[in-house]
């Protein structure tokens, strides 16, 4: 049986050791779901036993202590942290407690928002003027980050309203957005910079810089979601009024607040949160119940950290750590050399895990990754796993570096890899590499490009390692009895595979486009590509200058449609193609006036109903309009279908204009688009 006294000084040690590297050198070693199991066990040994419970216990903190460069604050009323919870038992348990504490007659209304994965801090405003901003710190006492949350747009310098508090304070969370972080990431590769290891460190380390410019470069922003205190006559009645009101005076509250009379709604809104979560355009790792009468949260009161009147709903974590078993070298179909990375299985964000992308050997050597390392990786949805940091003190003696192999794992052929570029890449093609082979049949069939139905990788492996098959246009001459003499394959499914190859054959042109592979030619730009060119022969002789005058086509994607067209290979496959029968129906050009919504930006929310809802974006991007996934004040139009829930709500706070799908096709139409 564990001693519980050496057990105690284990946790309090190590958890303090953590939440130094977390909150002060924002360098955490392990996710928050393995420092809440660490939490947990000592706060159970610690309500077991009371008198081991050491002074400095985390138990008895809120946060870390500020930092020496910033100025320290005192809270005039603590900033507490939530309890928290997994399960809707426990739920019913939170509220049944609230229930026994307040009388019998009173009806306790709920609220629910999404917990939002940044850093919590208190804004104080004098007369209108924002005066003071600090971060937790430990509850009681913070550190003072002013100057650099003047930086941040989303923040009010000053208050214009008539009917603001003489004093008070707000509290919320200031995040860094998931395409704001993508994008300061991108930018950090090509300046060679160190890139931040996920949005809620990128954050935290944004606010504790002692120099506000480069705060004011990172892409920080803020949700509203409190009052501390508030000095004057207006006193809120419910949590629900404090936000109408702080967004009445200009702060950015969540849109996704909701009141609820029971927690079977509330139920509802979890289970719908956790769908929409990876389309939210933040990290959230949960939800936050609140009872809503700020009446009856003052009679709740509060215990050592925690309010009674409200607990945190928290999601399968998106993190964990686990340890690296070896890294393999995998070919794609332009040839790059993409290390992998086989890990411990480790159960993450909803999945186990064993496999994580490493992108490319500068990746390598920013994460100064040695094979059995141990290291944290991260899932968010669909999203591949990525590796975000390395457990330097957890390296076994003599790891290995990972090295570049000098040949290609598929075909022996010589690796290589240009100067200016971080990607290594096989030396021949895809005649020669089978690897290659796969990957360009696979895009070829795949669903954006010709859309093949039943052509997965394990048939297509299946073909070329029978040999029916080294090129797309070989696809097009197999016949039933080649098919149905593969393994699992019987004579109705070659006559399936046969009819969806058919099927294949009408297209659009810039689905052909795109199912060639070209090298950086995306959806998008084989969409302005099909705009732009007549036909696929202008394309394949235009000049350098002719495709850099496509949409969003620069001088290296110019080169590298040129040098597609420039392949002997290349040019026979697009003829084959042809010969095959593939067609497309005719267009009209850009410069024949077809890009009506050119500078627009649409946005599609709930579901389409008679359209998928790629062709309907297709069709708009092939008319000039830019498809976004998130509503804002730039959005154009917004197509709304049955189920559109918060982007359809925003765009109606914001004026823009809403059109059902009855009138998308229309336009379509209009244009001479089929519907």
């Amino acid at each position: 049986m564990t001693d519980p006294v050496k057990r105690i000084e284990e946790l309090t040690r190590e958890l303090n050791y953590h939440l130094h590297r977390y909150h002060v050198l924002d360098d955490p070693e392990i996710p928050d779901v393995e420092y809440d199991a660490l939490f947990d066990e000592l706060v159970a040994l610690e309500a077991a036993n009371p008198q081991l419970a050491h002074p400095d216990s985390p138990t008895r903190r809120i946060g870390a202590t500020p930092l020496a460069g910033f100025a320290s604050v005192r809270h005039e009323v603590p900033m507490l942290s939530l309890d928290k919870t997994t399960t809707f038992e426990e739920l019913q348990a939170w509220l049944k407690r609230c229930r026994g504490r307040l009388a019998d007659t009173q009806v306790i209304d709920l609220t629910c928002e999404p917990k939002i994965d940044g850093v919590a801090v208190a804004l104080v405003y004098e007369k209108g003027l924002l005066v003071r901003a600090a971060t937790r710190g430990d509850g009681r006492t913070g550190e003072d980050i002013t100057a650099n949350v003047r930086t941040i747009g989303a923040i009010p310098l000053k208050l214009t309203a008539s009917d603001i508090p003489a004093r008070f304070e707000v509290r919320g969370e200031i995040y860094m957005s998931i395409a704001g972080f993508d994008a300061f990431n991108e930018r950090a590769v090509a300046a060679d910079e160190r890139l931040l290891i996920n949005p809620r460190n990128g954050a935290a380390g944004s606010l504790r810089q002692l120099d506000p410019r480069i705060t004011a470069s990172r892409p920080l922003t803020m949700f509203c979601y409190s009052l501390g205190w508030v000095e004057g006559d207006w006193q809120p009645q419910t949590h629900m009024e404090v936000n109408e009101r702080l967004a009445a005076w200009g702060f950015r509250v969540n849109d996704r607040l909701k009141a609820f009379p029971d927690l079977a709604g509330c139920q509802a809104y979890l289970e719908q949160l956790l769908i929409e979560r990876d389309q939210l355009g933040y990290d959230i790792d949960g939800a936050v119940i609140k009872v809503n009468s700020l009446e009856q949260q003052r009679q709740l009161g509060s215990v050592t950290r925690r309010p009674r009147w409200a607990i945190a709903y928290k999601y399968p974590a998106e993190e964990a750590t686990t340890r690296v078993l070896a890294v393999e070298f995998q070919v794609g179909r332009t040839g790059a050399i993409t290390p992998v990375a086989r890990l411990e299985p480790v159960f993450v964000g909803g999945v186990t895990v064993s496999n994580a992308t490493l992108h490319n050997m500068d990746e390598i050597t920013r994460l100064g990754l040695h094979i059995g390392d141990r290291v944290m990786i991260r899932r968010a949805g669909d999203v591949i796993p990525q590796i975000v940091s390395v457990v330097m003190n957890d390296r076994p003696a003599k790891a290995p570096e990972v090295v570049l192999p000098e040949i290609c794992p598929s075909c022996g052929s010589a690796v290589v890899r240009i100067a200016e570029e971080a990607v290594a890449r096989c030396s021949v093609g895809p005649g020669l590499c089978p690897a290659q082979a796969k990957e360009a049949i696979r895009h070829f069939a795949s669903r954006l490009a010709m859309d093949i139905e039943g052509l997965g990788d394990k048939l297509i492996e299946q073909l070329l390692e029978a040999g029916l098959i080294r090129t797309p246009v070989d696809l097009f001459s197999l016949d039933a009895d080649q098919i149905s003499g593969l393994e699992r394959m019987g004579v109705k499914s070659a006559e399936n595979l046969l009819n969806a190859l058919q099927k294949s054959k009408t297209t659009t042109f810039d689905r052909f486009i795109y199912a060639l592979g070209i090298r950086e030619v995306g959806e998008a730009t084989a969409q302005n590509a099909a705009a732009y060119f007549p036909s696929i022969e202008a394309m394949m002789t235009a000049s350098i200058e002719d495709l850099e005058a496509i949409d969003d086509v620069g001088p290296i994607v110019a080169a590298h449609i040129a040098s597609f067209f420039a392949d002997a290979d290349n040019i026979a496959m697009v003829q084959g193609l042809l010969a095959c029968g593939i067609n497309w129906p005719s267009v009209k050009t850009r410069a024949e006036g077809a890009r009506p919504l050119q500078g627009q930006t649409w946005v599609l929310t709930g579901t389409l109903e008679a359209m998928p809802r790629d062709e309907a974006k297709r069709k708009l991007m092939s008319l000039g309009a830019k498809v976004s996934g998130s509503v804002s004040a730039k959005t154009s139009q917004v197509v709304a279908g049955p189920g559109a829930g918060s982007k359809l709500t925003k765009a109606e706070s914001l004026g823009v204009a809403v059109m059902d799908e009855a009138q998308l096709f229309e336009l379509f139409k209009t244009h001479g688009l089929d519907v």
